[in-house]
């Protein structure tokens, strides 16, 4: 059956048919699958232009968003964005915003034209954005900058502004640039996360150590995307730099262990955690870090030239025996023995597996 709206003018008000009750009910309860009263649309009648009113519903477009969009076009950005915990881009920004968690009463609320999500974009989600005719942009997880250049580009052009993509194009790739070093040495770097777990090939940061001056440390060890790196395996074999990139307010126990400080010859520094997922403008702040890094560390010592010598063993195996670490002094001094990938010295001789964090 087709429904068709009519409003009738009475004493300058207006009343409308059931279609418009309808349609309001659609937008109230469109996860549960009631599309069988939407009101049919025109074949002829054009569509709205995504500029309208854009929600974006990933921490990562957003920051793209509101680089190329116009502030009138945004119409929410995802919670993430307003969380100091979550958020990859400048918060007193990101809190001009209505923050959306992603709901589809949320989105309808702010009567938006196009939403930006991830492509974990829930089916039911999904299901009723079609259903209300509202466009759905999905973009995957930039693994590398090529990739990210390309969604910045693709944002833009939805907006309606591509020239404001390709000058953010213009400021990453001027960024990545400036960040070369000189000499090109890859300096062997450990990105080592809260819980002690690593990116892995295909993560948009270790393309980001490599084009400035690092090589991803993890590779040699055979270790993949969040897999769990013991502390005993990097004081074994411990890189040229390790780079700290656990929560914002303050390195995991872990991440700032008291034996670390006897390493010599390995650089330690922080890294925000913001700096590792997203891409877009977040690659100029990651490249510009990743420099400040490379050029504290240029000329210095390579991983192994020097391990971490008598006092800093003894400090380190009584903290590790206090916390009822499994470490040795031969696990810190000796040469690494092969291991299955993620499994330190300790755990193979007790035959247990890989620690990964949930």
């Amino acid at each position: 059956m087709r429904i068709v709206r009519v409003a009738e003018r009475r004493g300058g008000g207006s009343r409308q048919a059931p279609a418009t009750a309808c349609s309001l009910l659609l937008a109230a309860i469109g996860t549960l699958g009631l599309g069988g009263c939407a009101p049919s649309a025109s074949p002829s009648a054009p569509p709205t232009p995504p500029r309208a009113g854009i929600v974006s519903l990933n921490p990562c477009s957003d920051a793209i968003l509101v680089e190329v969009a116009d502030p009138a076009q945004i119409r929410g950005l995802s919670a993430y964005s307003s969380d100091p915990a979550a958020s990859s881009m400048d918060l007193a920004l990101a809190r001009r915003y209505p923050a959306v968690s992603g709901t589809v009463e949320e989105i309808v609320a702010l009567r938006p034209a196009l939403v930006v999500s991830s492509t974990f974009t829930p089916p039911a989600t999904r299901a009723a954005l079609a259903r209300l005719g509202i466009a759905l942009v999905e973009l995957p997880i930039a693994h590398d900058v090529p990739e990210s250049l390309a969604q910045v580009r693709r944002l833009a052009a939805v907006a309606g502004h591509p020239a404001r993509g390709e000058a953010l194009v213009g400021r990453i790739t001027a960024a990545l640039a400036a960040a070369r070093p000189a000499d090109r040495r890859a300096v062997p770097a450990l990105v080592w996360q809260g819980g002690g777990i690593v990116p892995g090939e295909g993560a948009l940061i270790v393309d980001l150590l490599r084009r400035t001056g690092f090589a991803h440390a993890p590779a040699a060890r055979g270790l993949g995307q969040a897999d769990y790196l013991p502390l005993e395996r990097v004081l074994a074999d411990p890189p040229a730099v390790i780079l700290a990139a656990g929560g914002r307010q303050g390195e995991d126990r872990l991440l700032a262990h008291p034996v670390l400080a006897g390493l010599r010859g390995t650089h330690r520094a922080r890294l925000d955690p913001s700096l590792l997922w997203c891409g877009g403008p977040t690659i100029i702040r990651a490249a510009a870090r990743l420099a400040q890094v490379r050029r504290a560390v240029a000329g210095g010592a390579g991983p192994g030239e020097a391990g971490p010598g008598e006092e800093g063993v003894a400090r380190g195996l009584r903290q590790a025996q206090a916390e009822r670490t499994f470490v040795t002094e031969h696990d810190i001094l000796a040469e690494p023995s092969p291991t299955p990938p993620g499994l330190s010295r300790s755990q193979a001789t007790r035959g247990a597996g890989p620690k990964r964090t949930p």
